[in-house]
């Protein structure tokens, strides 16, 4: 885990180096000595750490002269791009603060509804929907027009892009125990109509779902770095440089 912390801390370090213009698109990278002393890691880290960043489109090795900055590599600023880290972060600030005010107002019948709720995921049954009635039964509670609009805004936009809708699906599959007991503390503390601990357990559930998030988006991206590997240990290869001469 420790060495998987310090591969993607250096590429982290590179890409923010690159979006911060320190490197521009068109320069050329340090050599991987160089990087290696700066980073006080191995070469072979390094090159993993360069193949991380060629996939994610930041790069281009070119055999014999180096690695330069590609030029799609700096993100250009758009309103309209949101990514899954961004709506779960304004999920977590928006519905915090709705959980603290439900706490006040929420009645004997929404209650009622974030128990059904939490029967339903608990027996397995269409998850998707058990979530889905817990966050807008909670939004319903504050008896604002505003939050409850925003609540269903931000639920709307978990369908709004593939990559929102995969990142997504990667986290909310699994872990249903852990979902079932962060929604079962939210829901205490709405009956217990304790407005800071609804904030704090929101706060929890929201924070697990974020670390989920990047745990699943490392997983893919190292995957597609060991095929990448993977090709082009192939491609140099004694056996592969044999058989061609053969």
């Amino acid at each position: 885990m420790k060495s998987k912390r310090l591969f993607w801390s250096i590429v982290e370090s590179i890409e923010s180096a690159i979006n911060k213009g320190d490197f521009v698109p068109g320069s050329r990278l340090p050599p991987e000595r160089e990087l290696a002393e700066r980073f006080k890691v191995s070469r072979p880290t390094i090159r993993e750490a360069i193949i991380a960043l060629e996939v994610r489109g930041k790069v281009e090795v070119k055999t014999g002269s180096g690695v330069y900055v590609l030029k799609s590599a700096v993100p250009s600023v758009s309103k309209n791009e949101i990514n899954a880290f961004e709506l779960t972060q304004a999920r977590a600030l928006i519905e915090g603060e709705v959980a603290a005010m439900a706490a006040k107002t929420i009645n004997v019948q929404e209650l009622d509804e974030l128990d059904k709720s939490l029967t339903m995921m608990k027996n397995g049954e269409d998850i998707h929907a058990a979530d889905h009635l817990f966050h807008l039964t909670i939004a319903n509670a504050t008896r604002n027009a505003a939050m409850i609009q925003s609540i269903e805004n931000l639920w709307k936009l978990r369908s709004s892009t593939a990559e929102i809708v995969e990142d997504y699906n990667s986290v909310c599959s699994k872990d249903n125990e852990l979902t079932l007991a962060e929604h079962s503390a939210i829901y205490s503390a709405l009956k217990a109509h304790d407005p800071s601990a609804a904030r704090s357990a929101m706060h929890s559930h929201f924070n697990r779902l974020i670390n989920t998030l990047f745990e699943a988006v490392e997983a893919r991206a190292l995957e597609e770095v060991r095929r990448k590997n993977s090709e082009t240990r192939g491609l140099y290869s004694i056996d592969n440089l044999v058989n061609e001469v053969r």
